[in-house]
């Protein structure tokens, strides 16, 4: 029923009778500007996080206000997430990836300011990085909701999956660079002006690229018969439909805690090996691979979801899978030398993990069209952000504090080192507990495909209705 209800959106709105679609060349630039826009926020976002100590004493401030500078991103995506799908759907593309890119430019030059001598604020210049960091995390809502935008609106029904995991996936990349790129850069604290400076560059260039490079809201001809239909609900119509939409709930609340656990897990990764003897580089190294072979796998599992249409499938059997990397990776963990393993275990948990991303924000938008992509998709990401947070609270909730051991790695405070044994034993049963609801419960139409087609079918009986027709 909704799928006819859509199809027949189409035809009222015209699409029906639209014959032929057209691609344009420049959406390869516009991609390339929201992905880079999309990976230099990343690095903006982590910039400090690798050299925390460094900063700390660089800055005269403590760890936990250094922590503060990555925190506050979460903070504050999750209050301007709505406002950031609001503008996507009403105002429109070109707007939000516009804003987006002064706000990330904006922010990583008012950084600079806290290392600049006449500028100089003494030993309160630490808020120049925290603004700076604030006007970032403006930024992130807006960016990371726009490739299932971008590709909607600019790109065919057999590239959309592609362009989505392309532009998605770049933000997982800054992430990766951040955390090669920011020990390269500052092996000692005088070097973070230099840090600083670097992070700049691919922000102002982005920024260029967007502001001189887009021009149009929407292609002048549209992609396929879905794209003119991108905006059509307003924004509190579309988010009443999801939240009656039963498929898209159990999406949001599976792929959003799906998102919430690889953000525990990248963000405490080192303390949960430290304190089995693993060292900070061996940590690193897991959490590279964990990246890099989650990009590939996004990436090979985009291509196939493009020619296949097998959205449903893919995520189910990547979720199961992750959540097998998971319970093995958790048991691993709590033995000592076992890094072969370790890494094998942090590659698959990244290589099937990382694939769904891309795939669930194309599949939010199927089993919720007619509403709008950034609606649809900036639910899921809110959603993502508060469970990331009960979680981290609850896991270190759930740490136990021990006697030293001779064996650990871990930088030990006055009370000692912590046991992660209980919160990774959680953090793999709650995925495997996500993995099965979501197999069992999730079910539903391709609802933006299939208005497509019957748009399609319309089209090729008017056409044939016309032929028919006997001339004067």
């Amino acid at each position: 029923m909704e799928g006819a209800e859509a199809a027949s959106l189409l035809a009222e709105s015209g699409l029906g009778r639209l014959a032929q679609f057209k691609t344009y060349r420049r959406r390869w630039f516009l991609l390339a500007a929201v992905c880079l826009l999309n990976c230099s926020n990343a690095m903006l976002w982590l910039t400090f996080a690798p050299v925390a100590d460094k900063t700390a004493a660089y800055f005269h401030i403590s760890l936990e206000m250094v922590n503060w500078l990555s925190v506050v991103y979460l903070l504050i995506s999750i209050p301007f997430g709505l406002v950031a799908t609001w503008v996507l759907d009403t105002v429109g593309l070109r707007c939000a990836v516009i804003l987006s890119a002064w706000l990330n430019m904006t922010g990583g030059i008012i950084r600079m300011f806290s290392v600049l001598k006449f500028l100089s604020l003494g030993s309160q210049s630490y808020w120049y990085l925290f603004i700076g960091q604030c006007l970032c995390a403006l930024a992130q809502p807006l960016i990371i909701f726009s490739p299932t935008k971008l590709a909607a609106l600019w790109f065919p029904d057999h590239q959309r999956a592609t362009a989505n995991m392309i532009a998605s996936m770049s933000n997982p990349l800054g992430i990766l660079i951040a955390n090669v790129v920011s020990p390269a850069l500052v092996p000692e604290g005088k070097h973070i002006p230099l840090m600083l400076g670097v992070y700049a560059v691919p922000a102002v260039t982005a920024c260029a690229l967007a502001t001189v490079g887009i021009h149009e809201k929407v292609p002048p001809t549209p992609p396929s018969a879905s794209a003119t239909n991108s905006t059509s609900q307003p924004f509190l119509t579309g988010l009443k439909m999801l939240l009656r939409n039963k498929p898209y709930i159990i999406l949001a609340v599976c792929f959003g805690g799906g998102i919430g656990m690889f953000t525990c897990f990248s963000a405490l990764l080192e303390q949960i090996l430290c304190e089995k003897g693993y060292s900070n580089e061996f940590a690193g190294l897991n959490g590279a691979l964990f990246t890099v072979c989650g990009l590939l796998g996004a990436f090979l599992l985009g291509l196939y979801v493009d020619r296949t249409r097998k959205f449903i499938e893919s995520t189910k059997i990547c979720f199961c899978l992750s959540a097998l990397a998971s319970i093995v990776f958790a048991v691993t963990s709590r033995f000592r030398h076992q890094a072969v393993t370790l890494a094998i275990t942090s590659s698959l948990f990244g290589f099937f993990g990382f694939a769904i991303y891309p795939i669930a924000m194309e599949l939010a938008v199927e089993c919720s069209y007619p509403v709008g992509e950034g609606t649809s998709t900036g639910l899921i990401f809110v959603a993502s952000q508060i469970e990331g947070v009960i979680l981290m609270i609850l896991l270190q909730a759930l740490t136990v504090r021990v006697s030293e051991d001779p064996s650990s790695t871990c930088a030990l405070d006055q009370d000692g080192a912590l046991d992660w044994t209980t919160p990774v034993l959680v953090l793999a049963g709650l995925c495997s507990a996500m993995a099965c609801f979501y197999v069992i419960f999730f079910h539903t139409d391709y609802k933006r495909l299939h208005a497509e087609t019957k748009s399609g079918d319309l089209v090729k009986a008017e056409d044939t209705a016309t032929a028919d027709v006997p001339e004067a």
